[in-house]
């Protein structure tokens, strides 16, 4: 298609909402304030170097992380762009320990966004992708009537709830991709119009892959349903699977789950056995979820490794877990891994008090 044919953001959204006559276009408004946020990142990003992106903040965020300073611009300019329309009741980020309340001379409206402001900050200064994620759910009633500050409490919902997910990816082009529900869509950044163009009406998680991602510096810390997995990839032709397989790590989760959108592929952050105390390392309500929505979306599955991830209920603002996602037939089979009996060798009759080994 032509570029010059190619609707917009903008376009799609009205064409989407016209199948909707009852719908008011808050959530439209609210998606075009989100994505004028991720072009003003877009464009810092891209300076790199020259705005000062690759030093060290000097502070630490809540997770304990050193922010960059373009972390802490990225999460300016979701605040200030999206807190002034009246389509939100409050937002939480990975940046800020508690919600952000709307300030006194804005209204307030019937959406909740959670987002990571800039994914992958760790790889700015190297010149590798990275990203904005962000998630759009429903304001509880009772906030949404009497106009109250939003708590903790209100934005602790499964993943299924939520109304709209994507993320933003700045690489060799900037991209948009978009879920409301049904079905997922790309947009790419034209950079003489300053406007997202629909460059990728259908996306689908390709269901044959030969490709995983995984961080290995990890393996001694892995539960053996993980172990199991990638020992049989590793394996290759000569194993159970009987194909070789590539290894990715991209350590950006919006550059991983883009490529598992555009060519199939599993990814995995599982939780490990280093500290039983910290279930997984990525976050559930601004990471896990709205990638899993924008994955399942896409014919693709999220999951634990235990259970779907859209179905978990969350405990706070920024619980963290374990996380696998993509191609369905590779995550089903991890699942199915975590939810087999782990067979321990020395339990082996060969390995027995009266066996052929006997001390």
């Amino acid at each position: 298609m032509p570029l010059s044919k190619r609707p917009t953001l903008t376009q799609y959204l009205i064409e989407q909402r016209r199948r909707f006559p009852q719908a008011s276009g808050e959530l439209n408004a609210l998606i075009l304030d989100v994505s004028i946020a991720c072009k003003a990142i877009a464009r810092s990003v891209a300076l790199g170097l020259l705005a000062g992106n690759g030093e060290s903040g000097g502070s630490t965020n809540v997770q304990g992380e050193v922010q960059k300073p373009l972390d802490v611009v990225s999460n300016e300019m979701f605040l200030r762009t999206a807190e002034w329309s009246g389509h939100l009741a409050g937002m939480g980020s990975e940046e800020l320990e508690a919600p952000y309340q709307i300030p006194a001379p804005y209204p307030r409206g019937k959406y909740l966004l959670v987002f990571d402001p800039l994914d992958g900050s760790s790889n700015i200064d190297v010149n590798v992708s990275v990203g904005s994620i962000f998630s759009i759910l429903r304001a509880p009633a009772e906030v949404v009537a009497s106009g109250r500050d939003v708590t903790e409490a209100d934005f602790l919902q499964p993943g299924a709830t939520q109304v709209a997910a994507g993320y933003a990816i700045y690489g060799p082009t900037t991209m948009l991709v978009l879920t409301v529900g049904n079905g997922v869509v790309g947009f790419t950044l034209d950079p003489n119009l300053g406007e997202f163009k629909l460059t990728h009406p259908e996306i689908r998680v390709p269901q044959q892959t030969q490709e995983f991602a995984i961080n290995t510096s990890n393996s001694r810390f892995w539960e053996p349903p993980v172990k199991r997995y990638v020992d049989e990839c590793l394996a290759g032709r000569s194993g159970v699977r009987e194909k070789d397989f590539n290894m990715r790590w991209i350590a950006s989760l919006v550059a991983e789950a883009h490529r598992i959108l555009m060519r199939g592929g599993v990814f995995l952050y599982p939780r490990d056995l280093r500290d039983p105390a910290k279930p997984g390392r990525l976050r559930l309500l601004y990471e896990a979820n709205p990638i899993g929505f924008v994955i399942e979306q896409a014919g693709g599955r999220a999951s634990t490794g235990r259970q779907p991830m859209l179905g978990v209920k969350p405990t706070t603002l920024h619980q963290r877990i374990g996380f696998v996602f993509g191609s369905s037939a590779e995550v089903e089979r991890i699942e199915r891994y975590h939810h087999e009996p782990v067979v321990d060798e020395r339990s082996s009759p060969l390995f027995a008090e009266r066996s052929l080994f006997r001390n």
